[in-house]
């Protein structure tokens, strides 16, 4: 069947097409976004014989949301202005590596006091906010993101997530101070990305994972306690610079759902939906109109290791039911397609969602 209609076919560039299908409104064929490791990346732009991300974008045919951020002064990397150290893990098979912290910086100390006395969280003042206009330039035509907060992630990579689930359960005064600490510097960063991006961001992440495999991480009643006050900050934040709320939440993260809508979320991603809590046909049908929804392309199990008829199978189901309106929907992997996949079920993934409803 061919749904476009007059209406849309003036439609011309990866960012309309982002932002209809974020606003619920109806667009010339389905956005297609990509999340991979960089081994993927390498190897698909070997491949299309490209250098860069936008040029992989055209010759796939992909809607790619475009990441805009500062860069770290002085040479630091990443993990530095928190004193972490990384290290690399090399993959099962030799087919990639993962960084992974070698300890938890704040897990040594029990108390507030030797927090205080013996670590120096991160400043604004260590990051250069001024590339980000010629970054933007940059990806004109593409829709940007800009801004990330996720302070129970940070919170897991300075003290360790088994010491945070302590922390949250038996040392409230010391949770809520670690948390508050993390948020003034992601407020203040969030803030000045925004500040510098001069109304030409178009999302921003505020994101945590609540889910596991299986069911929430820690309880409802727990993450509004600690997290209450936080999304509403940043959330305010975000729409206050006519940006949408982006909010990847992997796992099990269901029974968080409402909360997340009554805080404002906009787009909520991965949609691990292979996993219990989850039901794709209710949640466009309870959220549909008030959420859009990216992700959904199972990269634990279906393109990794599935037949070529499980990722038709797949592309199908989440286009028929999420994109069942025309709109409100953006298939990408469900996380960065990881290094075992074959890039052939890659390539397979994007034009079935390409050509499916063409058929």
């Amino acid at each position: 069947m061919n749904y476009i209609k007059e209406t849309c076919k003036d439609l011309i560039t990866s960012k309309e097409r982002i932002l209809r299908a974020i606003n619920h409104l109806e667009v010339d064929r389905i956005p297609l976004d990509y999340w991979g490791v960089s081994e993927i990346t390498d190897k698909l732009f070997s491949y299309y014989g490209v250098k860069c991300m936008k040029d992989l974008s055209k010759s796939m045919k992909l809607d790619k949301i475009m990441y805009c951020g500062p860069y770290p002064k002085n040479g630091m990397g990443y993990w530095d202005a928190w004193g972490i150290e990384m290290k690399k893990v090399m993959l099962p098979g030799n087919q990639g590596v993962y960084e992974e912290p070698i300890k938890a910086v704040l897990a040594e100390y029990d108390t507030i006091d030797e927090i205080r006395a013996n670590y120096s969280f991160p400043t604004t003042d260590m990051y250069d906010y001024s590339v980000i206009p010629q970054q933007i330039k940059d990806f004109e035509g593409y829709a940007v993101e800009g801004g990330y907060t996720s302070v129970t992630y940070m919170y897991e990579m300075l003290r360790g997530t088994e010491n945070m689930l302590v922390d949250f359960a038996l040392e409230p005064e010391l949770a809520k101070y670690i948390l508050g600490e993390i948020q003034s510097f992601s407020y203040d960063h969030m803030k000045k990305t925004l500040e510098y991006g001069d109304g030409r961001i178009d999302l921003a992440q505020v994101t945590d994972d609540f889910g596991s495999q299986n069911n929430l991480l820690i309880s409802l009643s727990m993450i509004d306690e600690y997290l209450g006050d936080i999304y509403e900050e940043n959330i305010k934040l975000v729409k206050s610079y006519d940006a949408k709320v982006f909010h990847h939440d992997d796992g099990a993260m269901i029974p968080a759902l409402d909360w997340l809508v009554n805080k404002g979320i906009d787009v909520l991603n991965p949609l691990q939906w292979h996993l219990p809590t989850w039901n794709i046909a209710e949640l466009k049908a309870q959220y549909g109109q008030t959420l859009s929804f990216h992700g959904g392309i199972d990269n634990q199990f279906v393109l990794p290791f599935g037949t070529k008829n499980q990722i038709i199978e797949e592309v199908r189901t989440c286009i028929d039911i999420l994109f069942a309106d025309k709109t409100g929907y953006i298939l990408a992997p469900c996380h960065n397609i990881q290094a075992n996949t074959p890039i052939e079920n890659i390539l397979l993934m994007y034009d079935e969602a390409i050509n499916y409803l063409k058929e």
